[in-house]
């Protein structure tokens, strides 16, 4: 069986072989602190990248497409340069995930 570290979207997922159960679906709450931020042309599809500089890990892709569903409908690929986003902080994050 597969584990995943607390920080993954994974995490608390069945494994059944070499197949994933159904997705935890993870929350990320909204906050007073929560930051509003223009998508960079560099993170343009790089979520992962965004991730790593706010957060230091880059598995924490997935949070601002949970904190944005009426913004980025694809994780990746509505991950696009102009948007506006609501950015949590890394205390917000560890404490939704359980750090």
């Amino acid at each position: 069986m597969a584990t995943y570290s607390k920080s993954s979207p994974y995490y608390g997922t069945g494994n059944w072989g070499q197949f994933l159960d159904v997705w935890a679906g993870k929350t990320v709450p909204p906050d007073s602190t929560d930051a509003l931020y223009e998508i960079d042309k560099i993170y343009e599809n790089r979520p992962d990248m965004l991730a790593y500089d706010l957060y230091q890990d880059n598995q924490l892709w997935w949070v601002f497409a949970v904190r944005n569903p009426d913004v980025i409908r694809d994780p990746v690929l509505s991950f696009s340069a102009g948007k506006v986003i609501y950015v949590p902080t890394k205390a917000v994050v560890q404490k939704a995930i359980g750090l």
